[in-house]
């Protein structure tokens, strides 16, 4: 039989068992982190949870064991490649090396506070592909951890591993959301003034005309590309976004079986642990048409034209993907080569130092002027799976849409002085009525005098009394 015996504040369930190696008789303690937990430990036991008439000690599951799972089970159906690849980089370098052989029952909230406590101080872990910029690991990060953990333990809640999870209501740093700059349209003219990379030019016209993400212009592919006469007689160019450009890793690859992944690109060095692969985009609301400006849709001509005449002068060494942005040879342009390029043209051209996705937030910005707020729409342009993405990120436009609105209903309704009453609105200035300057047109002037002569003999009359009066 089991018994439950508190030390402290800690509860432990006791019982005894034979041991199936040696035959002998020996003592188990179980930690439980609250009396319920204990209770329902000890009903199992005493339930008949036996082994040929001995009880059986429970499977000592790890934190790592628990992740180990819950990729297996869980990550596989539910995350892309990229997501894959980010959650397992934050299991392997930042949760398996600190609480990863810990015991599942024993995480409670007081050590989950304490771990990321602990994260706050720790470096973080620089990668052959991304160096660490900060001493410190940044506050977004350790959200992501907290999120990844949260998720994985509320299915060892279902998996009946623990009987609650510690990362539930955990206090996580406060992340300060700086204001990402951006560039006026003003300043992408003069970037696009500027450019004399045609890869460049091309893909900072996509990017802000059509707010496009990087990933989606390197993925864009030519027969998604509708520039023909007839389209652009009626206005109706335009792209079609299906896809997107990314590196991933080969564990990521075989784990998801290339799940939403179109083609996968033949590397350089064999040996490459990464692939570079075409694949669907990361949400439905991601796949969309959008219509192209006329100038934009003759800019792609031209670019067609040019990538056709080097395809011709390269013959069998020209590696055809019909990708739109590529390289020279025709092999897919990944994003460092673009941001790279944009890096260059800021510092030679001096132009405020934003990043290339920037521009896909100046499209979001300029569209929302043009349109007056008309958020379904902008939408629509970029895709984002959310409607709050648009109002929480741009609500600074829409307030100055908002300010224009109030001025509007200030002249059409309340200048009706009648709605001003004394009794109601004491302390309310009514404004005054300033009647608008009076406009003479003397061509029509003349026009009257010539027809009337009576008028023209008043005319006359009034002024000469006017000259009279006046000292």
């Amino acid at each position: 039989m089991a018994s439950i015996v508190k030390r402290n504040k800690k509860y432990s369930v006791v019982y005894s068992y034979t041991d199936s190696d040696t035959g002998t008789s020996k003592q188990k303690w179980e930690a439980c982190g609250s009396l319920a937990e204990a209770r329902k430990r000890r009903a199992e036991i005493e339930l008949g949870n036996y082994n040929n008439g001995k009880v059986e000690p429970p499977k000592r599951h790890t934190v790592s064991d628990l992740l180990h799972d819950f990729v297996s089970i869980y990550g596989k159906d539910r995350w892309g490649l990229s997501v894959y690849d980010s959650n397992t980089a934050l299991i392997d370098n930042y949760i398996n090396p600190v609480i990863g052989q810990m015991e599942v029952r024993g995480i409670t909230p007081r050590i989950a506070d304490n771990y990321i406590a602990q994260l706050q101080k720790m470096p973080p872990v620089s990668t052959a592909t991304r160096k660490a910029r900060t001493a410190t690991i940044p506050p977004k990060t350790i959200e992501k951890i907290v999120k990844l953990l949260r998720t994985a333990f509320k299915q060892a809640v279902r998996w009946e591993m623990t009987t609650r999870n510690p990362f539930e209501n955990v206090l996580v740093p406060r992340t300060k959301y700086t204001k990402r700059d951006i560039w006026t349209a003003e300043t992408i003219r003069d970037a696009l003034d500027a450019c004399k990379d045609s890869r460049l030019y091309v893909a900072i016209n996509l990017s802000f005309a059509c707010s496009c993400r990087l990933g989606e212009i390197l993925g864009l592919t030519w027969d998604n590309v509708h520039i023909t006469d007839d389209d652009i007689a009626k206005d109706d160019a335009s792209i079609y976004i299906d896809k997107e450009l990314a590196r991933c890793s080969l564990k990521a690859l075989e784990a998801l079986n290339g799940a939403d992944v179109i083609k996968i690109f033949e590397p350089i060095n064999k040996k490459a642990i990464t692939r570079v692969v075409l694949k669907k985009p990361k949400t439905d609301s991601s796949i969309r048409k959008i219509w192209l400006p006329r100038t934009l849709a003759y800019i792609l001509r031209d670019w067609r034209k040019t990538q056709s005449d080097l395809k011709t002068f390269l013959g069998e060494e020209y590696e055809d993907n019909d990708l739109v942005v590529c390289l020279q040879d025709g092999r897919p342009c990944e994003t460092r080569i673009i941001e790279e390029a944009f890096q260059h043209l800021k510092e030679d051209a001096g132009l405020p130092n934003v990043v290339f996705h920037s521009l896909r937030h100046s499209s979001t910005t300029y569209k929302l002027k043009l349109n007056h707020g008309d958020l379904k729409a902008t939408q629509g342009d970029t895709g984002h799976a959310e409607l709050d993405m648009i109002t929480n990120v741009y609500a600074h436009i829409l307030d100055e849409d908002r300010k224009v609105n109030a001025q509007k209903f200030e002249a059409s309704f309340y200048a009706d002085p009648n709605l001003h009453a004394p009794a109601l609105h004491k302390n309310i200035p009514v404004p005054e009525e300033t009647p608008a300057p009076a406009t003479l047109d003397i061509a029509v002037l003349i026009d009257q005098l010539r027809q009337n002569p009576d008028l023209a003999a008043t005319l006359a009359k009034l002024v000469l009394e006017q000259k009279t009066v006046r000292p």
